[in-house]
């Protein structure tokens, strides 16, 4: 990837302001010193970070979760996914840990797809994606304000799907197109 003239297009902050704190979310406002010598202001969301899991088994089949999101008022088709419990928290283990909590399976075999920024243009969350395989079946324990429909479709339809655009959610988008690819190299 060519990032050479990047240094012309780079701001520097040099304020930060503390200005609320939420249940998931905790809002900063920075001071950037822009390129030119001007100041200018950014509203940043500051999330913990999350990781999520496309979790494939030895027929073919995924399993996804359906949930409503109350920011968009609507259930979606997702990946599990979960946020980490600490900024520091080893994102692998949030993986294990989501996967079991909302689908009630373990997997011997993991692989890192990539780590993504969801919206760079006002929050520095970052999500790791993981493709889960060689699964074996447990009990489900997700939190008490998780209300989930476990789905469990065929890998290349959820794929497919994804390649139509009938799935709203990026995580699972990226993730599943992401696993397609690895799964298809045969890695």
């Amino acid at each position: 990837m060519d990032n050479r003239g990047d240094e012309r297009i780079l701001e520097t902050i040099v304020g930060r302001e503390h200005v609320f704190d939420g249940l998931i979310l905790h809002i900063d406002h920075l001071t950037a010193k822009l390129p030119n010598g001007k100041l200018a202001k950014r509203e940043v969301a500051m999330h913990v970070g999350a990781s999520a899991v496309v979790p494939v088994d030895a027929e073919g089949y995924v399993y996804l979760v359906r949930q409503f999101r109350a920011p968009i008022e609507q259930v979606l088709l997702e990946i599990p996914a979960g946020k980490l419990d600490a900024p520091d928290e080893d994102r692998l283990l949030a993986a294990k840990r989501e996967l079991h909590e909302e689908t009630g399976l373990v997997a011997n075999r993991w692989d890192h797809l990539t780590d993504i920024v969801t919206t760079p243009g006002f929050s520095n969350e970052k999500i790791s994606l993981y493709l889960a395989r060689d699964l074996r079946r447990g009990e489900a324990a997700p939190d008490e304000d998780e209300f989930l429909n476990l789905v469990r479709m065929p890998f290349a339809e959820a794929v497919a799907a994804a390649v139509r655009g009938e799935l709203a959610d990026a995580k699972t988008i990226c993730a599943l197109l992401l696993a397609a690819e690895r799964m298809r190299s045969g890695l």
